[in-house]
């Protein structure tokens, strides 16, 4: 249950605490704190578990998605058309919200992202800076358009993309920045946006966990030239699937808006068949996703008060406590935590990142090890290992490339010593900390007994 979870399935898994699936009015979790002491036995160990109750499901409904969902139904008016929509709605919403001019919806983070790319003439022989430690989807989308991922290192103290690596690793084939505000904690956007001006090439923030987290007062995802987002199921706002496109720049968005429509403008309606920009596809938010965002666009703001006071509250309690390590935010940034991140310092706590998860999940508490350290470098060649690929990016082409991105030795620490609370922990009451808190506890006083377990 505890090792090698991805952002997905650890809630598609973790039955335990029966994050798996929808409930209608679910509430936030009140934990409820057992008689056990954090100066007792370890549940591990054969102690009693910290907490008695099981956390909410997500997402949580609040009456006003069925009704919405039902007016689509009942209109006819599946797709986006023309006039009057539940998808026009919420990218208006969604838009104000961030402060950017535009927002145009999709059909999932990965789309967003692609669109963006295509957009911007992303194409083969062009490379786009990001993150390794990030979900897949933002490699794929490079990859999509037969662009090199340039993958370079994180910081270990933030869990974020490295900004002061990015102009080194820069070349004429750059054309992209993409950091990833990752959990959803900023990256230093002054780090990319300074790159960004000097070399004359875009930045795209890959904000699919970052729903209205901020950076110097600004919406993440409103700061560079265009921001990703992701409404997939496990996210601070979600409608299952779905994504969308922020931007400041109206003709950016225009083109973002063909690229995800088959090359077809906004101004145009349903019959009128002019075609603009020549790489698109259809990736189009369907009206029965935008109306139950249109719901859940309602509690968002309400929700991330929350998990903000409840994240930083959790943060001075667990810095308190040896060994245990939680996750930098830039000073600026305000994280919209969709993961709470923090690492185990094996030498400093007494047991490693791995039995740490045990004894945490013996406590009731869930947790996931995040993502592990991806061979991105054999990723990419396998993906390009095909008779197109290897016309565009021969064996030596290849090996320069790989040689030039390197080993990401702090990607590789930080996965090995990583542990993520999804957010839906983070939405009941400060007391739900303390237990959080007084469970790793009573495991650190214990590190000595629990390690003899892995001896």
């Amino acid at each position: 249950m505890t090792q090698q979870f991805s952002r997905r399935n650890f809630l598609a898994t973790s039955t335990r605490t029966g994050l798996a699936a929808m409930l209608v009015g679910a509430a936030p979790t009140v934990l409820v704190a057992s008689d056990a002491s954090v100066d007792g036995k370890p549940a591990l160990l054969g102690g009693t578990a910290m907490n008695k109750t099981s956390y909410s499901r997500w997402p949580i409904l609040h009456g006003e998605e069925e009704k919405f969902l039902l007016e689509v139904l009942k209109s006819g008016q599946w797709f986006r058309g023309s006039g009057q929509n539940r998808v026009g709605q919420f990218e208006n919403e969604y838009a104000t919200m961030c402060g950017a001019k535009a927002c145009i919806a999709t059909s999932s983070g990965t789309s967003a992202l692609v669109a963006s790319l295509a957009a911007l003439d992303i194409g083969p022989g062009d490379e786009v800076i990001t993150s390794p430690y990030t979900f897949i989807a933002t490699i794929n989308s490079i990859i999509a358009h037969y662009a090199l991922p340039v993958p370079i290192d994180v910081d270990l103290d933030s869990f974020q993309l490295d900004g002061k690596l990015a102009d080194a690793a820069c070349n004429d084939n750059t054309r992209c920045l993409m950091p990833v505000h990752i959990g959803g904690a900023p990256a230093n956007m002054d780090d990319f946006l300074a790159v960004g001006k000097k070399r004359g090439i875009r930045v795209i923030e890959d904000a699919c966990q970052a729903h209205i987290g901020q950076w110097r007062g600004k919406k993440l995802g409103a700061v560079g030239d265009a921001g990703c987002f992701s409404f997939q199921v496990s996210k601070n706002l979600s409608s299952g699937e779905g994504g969308a496109v922020l931007t400041n720049d109206e003709e950016l968005a225009e083109k973002v808006y063909r690229c995800h429509n088959n090359c077809r403008g906004r101004k145009t309606d349903s019959f009128d068949f002019t075609y603009g920009v020549g790489r698109a596809v259809n990736q189009r938010m369907t009206e029965f996703q935008g109306a139950v965002l249109c719901a859940q666009i309602k509690h968002i703001e309400k929700y991330q008060e929350t998990r903000n006071e409840n994240g930083l509250y959790l943060n001075k309690l667990l810095a308190e406590i040896p060994g245990v390590l939680p996750a930098k935010i830039y000073d600026g940034g305000v994280s919209a935590w969709h993961l709470y991140m923090f690492r185990i310092d094996a030498e400093k706590f007494g047991i490693n990142r791995d039995l740490f998860l045990k004894a945490l999940s013996a406590e009731r508490i869930s947790c996931s090890s995040g993502y592990g350290a991806v061979d991105w470098i054999g990723f990419v060649r396998n993906a390009y290992d095909t008779p197109a690929g290897k016309r565009i990016y021969p064996k030596p082409v290849i090996d320069q490339w790989a040689e030039r991105v390197g080993q990401f030795p702090q990607f590789k620490k930080l996965c090995s010593q990583a542990v993520w609370f999804t957010q839906n922990m983070m939405l009941g009451p400060r007391e739900n900390m303390d237990i959080i808190a007084d469970a790793i506890r009573r495991i650190q006083k214990n590190a000595a007994e629990i390690a003899k377990l892995d001896s």
